[in-house]
């Protein structure tokens, strides 16, 4: 299967390695040492050998940075992570709470005067090295490493990945090739700018209608480019042997050797687009040394990519029917081993991620999980991004949930669905919980709102409903989705920090949540794609307002949902959206599952 439970034990106890890496900071005249989660892609995931953040703290969590000094050491993750991050870093590693405090502040209250922070250039963005350096202070040196030590102190670090590349159709994209390096190129000139320099894996696979296989879950090859405005010609700086499979599908593109990115930037004339939130430290360094003027900005790929063609929102649609149909016939397989816990048959945490994995390989169309399937039973559901391993593996209890978020990579789509299920006869803490959190999500999908609103305008609604019973989540309530390219997408989300105004096409989660440490943990989320909202007679001339609509058709668990809290809108919402759960798998299930759907979508 695509997910494993198995981790591996470290071969030494991680403060060794820390103090390995101690050892390599004053062989290099450093008095501190960054160590982040990300890779020179600024990716979610990251290959085996970029795994430095895991290899030297033991912390496996998807966002995080090390600050490590010659006494002291501490690892900052956010609020999904708190509690994964007590658990996983050594003894001696202070768990601080990021953004809340950052690196920099933290490393400003501990070192003297004339101390030298090291970091990989290659590994922190622009951005990020500016605000490092405002924390510091003037009598504190940010300083760029040539070697990274924790590479020198890993001695069996593995090799990069050689995936192979493959083309995606223009049929699901909607746009061909060169009518995208077109329109970018075009945008480029608008702007003044002679070329844009991408190193975010997903916007090359976009921009060339490619996928690749350097990381798992998300479908993207590694390597860099750069766009030509004058002539929309592009330069893929990629291992020419991820391209054998592509036959002629590349005819016209420049392929290098990745190696060769810094070289080719210290050549190129004019100005340059770089994104200072994404591009590599290492970029603007080379192209500052040559004399080059910069246009800081952002990857000019991130919005043609996040506003989905119609092409890719029917496709997407056709991919999210075929997984709410596996979810469904997982729903039916969980009903009855739930029946079942409270009669002494154990269901374990792996039981239901090996058993919903099966049914989404039983598609024939599945090509990987989209990211670590979520399954937290009891209290493992209050850790955000839990993930289990043969370690932690946990059997539900009656009268417990199960939070199980999960989703599948498929060539038309990419599926993100959290569902949270009872074992018996729950309690009012856990009913309460359960509804205020539909509530919050059925408020989000009903949203009407101006055109020009951000993320952050529209995350209270997700919460209103917690906020009255005095809970909240200490996460977004929306990330954007791609299509057959990251669950995590960027630049659309919706959050306190979502500024970029919702425009049609996006894809956004919508998955409010409460948590209850050492007890439970509730989520629910469906993915919605921004519409234009129909007009409403008697409503302001003029007024240009957007909705959402529904991609994601699975029921909700009515043993948690307490009715008389509902509003008749909500019980109408509801109702109506399992009439279409019933309405669009119609044909796609075998009858036993098609009779418990019939039960499941009833009327409330």
């Amino acid at each position: 299967m695509f997910q494993s439970f198995t981790i591996d034990a470290p071969s030494e106890p991680h403060g060794d390695r820390i103090a390995r890496l101690r050892e390599g900071m004053r062989g290099d005249g450093l008095d501190a040492f960054l160590v982040p989660r990300a890779d020179a892609f600024q990716g979610e995931y990251v290959a085996p050998c970029d795994a430095r953040l895991a290899w030297l703290t033991g912390f496996t969590g998807s966002a995080g940075i090390a600050a490590v000094t010659g006494d002291a050491a501490a690892l900052f993750v956010d609020g999904r992570y708190t509690i994964q991050g007590r658990e996983q870093a050594p003894e001696g590693v202070e768990i601080v709470d990021w953004p809340a405090t950052r690196p920099g502040e933290w490393l400003a209250g501990r070192l003297a005067r004339g101390a030298r922070v090291g970091f990989d250039p290659w590994l922190h963005t622009r951005s990020e090295i500016d605000a490092l350096e405002k924390a510091l202070g003037p009598d504190i040196a940010a300083v760029p490493v040539g070697a990274n030590p924790v590479d020198a102190a890993w001695p069996d670090r593995p090799a990069p990945p050689r995936g192979a590349v493959t083309r995606w159709p223009d049929r699901l994209a909607g746009r061909t090739r060169a009518e995208k390096t077109a329109g970018i190129a075009a945008d480029l000139r608008a702007a003044g700018q002679d070329w844009a320099v991408l190193s975010l894996p997903d916007s090359i696979a976009w921009l060339l209608n490619i996928r690749g296989s350097d990381i798992p879950r998300n479908p993207v090859p590694h390597g860099f480019a750069i766009l030509e405005a004058a002539t929309g010609g592009v330069r893929l700086f990629i291992d020419a042997a991820k391209l054998d499979a592509l036959g002629g599908a590349l005819k016209g593109v420049a392929v290098f050797p990745p190696d060769a990115i810094l070289s080719a930037l210290a050549e190129l004339s004019g100005t340059v687009r770089l994104d200072p939130d994404s591009a590599p430290h290492a970029f603007g360094r080379a192209l500052e040394q040559a004399g080059l003027r910069i246009d800081w900005a952002p990857d000019p790929c991130l919005l043609p990519k996040a506003r989905k063609t119609d092409a890719e929102i029917a496709a997407t649609t056709q991919a999210h029917l075929r997984d709410a149909a596996a979810m469904c016939r997982f729903l039916h397989w969980l009903d009855g081993r739930l029946a079942a816990v409270c009669d002494g048959t154990p269901l374990t945490e792996i039981d239901a991620v090996r058993a919903l994995e099966g049914f989404r390989v039983d598609t024939g169309a599945l090509r990987d999980i989209s990211f670590e399937t979520i399954a937290g039973a009891g209290p493992n559901g209050a850790l955000p991004h839990y993930r289990v391993s043969e370690r932690s593996n946990r059997a539900l209890a009656p009268g417990e949930l199960l939070l199980i978020d999960s989703g599948g990579q498929y060539e038309d789509g990419t599926t993100d669905i959290t569902r949270t299920f009872v074992a018996g006869r729950p309690d009012d803490d856990q009913i309460d919980s359960y509804t205020r959190v539909l509530k919050g999500l059925i408020a989000l999908s009903r949203a009407r709102f101006p055109r020009g609103l951000a993320g952050r305008d529209l995350d209270p609604l997700a919460r209103a409903a917690l906020w009255r019973g005095g809970k909240d989540y200490a996460h977004g309530t929306g990330h954007g989705v791609g299509v057959y390219l990251s669950v995590h997408e960027g630049p659309q989300s919706i959050s306190r920090r979502g500024k970029l105004p919702l425009e049609p096409g996006m894809i956004v989660s919508n998955e409010p949540g409460h948590y209850v440490e050492g007890r439970f943990g509730v989520r629910l989320e469906n993915l919605i794609v921004v519409v234009p909202a129909p007009r409403i007679e008697g409503g302001d001339a003029g007024r240009d307002m957007l909705a959402f609509e529904t991609l994601t058709w699975v029921p909700f668990e009515r043993r948690l949902i307490d009715v008389d809290a509902l509003s008749p809108g909500e019980r109408a919402w509801i109702d109506a959206y399992h009439q279409g759960v019933a309405h669009r798998m119609t044909g796609r299930l075998p009858p036993e599952v098609a009779d418990w759907l019939g039960r499941a979508t009833r009327p409330l």
